[in-house]
C-alpha cells in the first residue's frame, strides 16, 4: 500500500513537470494561451502586472480555486494539489528554457511544433494527475468539482469550462489564438482517453492496484 502511494505521488510529480512544460511551450510558440494559461495572463493584465510576473497571478488564481474547492469537494485537496502549486512557476521556467533551447529559430512551421508538443505534453500532464488520485490541480479540482454537481462526463464539463476560461481571460485582457480555441475544444476528449491509457498500463505493469 505505501508502494502503491509512492508511485501516486512520482506520477503526480511527473504530472505536473509535464503541465508546466507544456504551458511554457504553448506561450513561448505565441499562437496563443492555452485556456489555463489565458486566465493567467488575463489576471495578469487586470492587475497591471508585468509579463514576468506571469507566476504571480497564477499563484493568486490557483489559491482562490483551491479555496472554492476545499468547501465545496474537500476531497480533491490533497498533498498533490500543492505538489502542483510550489513548483508550477519554476517549472515553467524551465520549460521556456528547454523551448528556446531546442527552437532557436522562431518560424510559423516551428511555432505550430511547438504548439502541438505544448499540447500533448499539457494533456498528458494532467492525465497522469488525474490517474495519480493524489488530489489535483486547482483547475482539474475544479472542473472536477463541477462534473461532480451537475452529473455530466468529464469531457463534457471540460470542454465547456475551458470556453468559459477563454471568454474571462480574453475579457480580461489575455492573449487569444489558435491554440486557445483548438485547446478548448480538444482537451476534455483527449485527456479523458489519455487518462483511461495511463491507468491501464498502470495496472498491467502491477504499479497500481486494479479497480474493482
Amino acid at each position: 500500500m505505501k508502494r502503491e502511494k509512492g508511485i501516486r505521488i512520482i506520477l503526480a510529480i511527473l504530472g505536473i513537470i509535464l503541465v508546466g512544460t507544456g504551458v511554457a511551450f504553448n506561450a513561448a510558440a505565441a499562437l496563443g494561451n492555452d485556456p489555463v494559461g489565458i486566465v493567467y495572463d488575463g489576471i495578469r493584465s487586470a492587475l497591471n502586472l508585468s509579463s514576468e510576473q506571469l507566476g504571480m497571478a497564477s499563484n493568486i488564481v490557483n489559491i482562490v480555486l483551491v479555496v472554492i474547492i476545499f468547501f465545496w469537494e474537500r476531497h480533491y485537496v490533497n498533498i498533490g494539489t500543492f505538489i502542483y502549486i510550489i513548483p508550477y512557476g519554476f517549472v515553467v521556467d524551465l520549460g521556456g528554457r528547454l523551448y528556446h533551447m531546442l527552437f532557436k529559430v522562431q518560424t510559423l512551421p516551428v511555432q505550430i511544433a511547438g504548439a502541438a508538443i505544448g499540447c500533448f505534453l499539457l494533456y498528458m500532464g494532467v492525465a497522469m494527475y488525474i490517474t495519480a488520485d493524489v488530489g489535483l490541480d486547482p483547475f482539474t479540482g475544479f472542473v472536477m468539482t463541477i462534473r461532480d454537481k451537475v452529473n455530466k462526463q468529464f469531457r463534457v464539463v471540460k470542454v465547456c469550462f475551458d470556453i468559459c476560461c477563454i471568454v474571462l481571460g480574453f475579457v480580461l485582457g489575455g492573449k487569444l489564438g489558435i491554440i486557445t480555441i483548438l485547446t478548448a475544444l480538444a482537451a476534455g476528449p483527449v485527456i479523458q482517453f489519455l487518462a483511461e491509457i495511463v491507468q491501464k498500463q498502470m495496472e498491467k505493469t502491477g504499479l497500481f492496484s486494479r479497480r474493482r
